[in-house]
């Protein structure tokens, strides 16, 4: 039941959120917001560090 859980985190989830998150920036970039801009960043940065944090406790 954990394999399931542990594809999702490490593999599905972090693409999803990373493609997401370039589509945002580029977006923010381009219409000079920077709250877009931003919030792209920041969803990068979950993509990035968010299986670190989460695998941890299916383990």
């Amino acid at each position: 039941m954990a394999n399931g859980f542990i594809i999702i985190f490490s593999h599905i989830l972090p693409l999803i959120l990373g493609f997401f998150s370039i589509l945002l920036m580029i977006n923010g970039i381009m219409d000079e917001q920077k709250h877009i801009t931003a919030l792209g960043i920041a969803l990068f940065l979950v993509a990035a560090i968010g299986p670190f944090l989460v695998l941890p406790l299916f383990i």
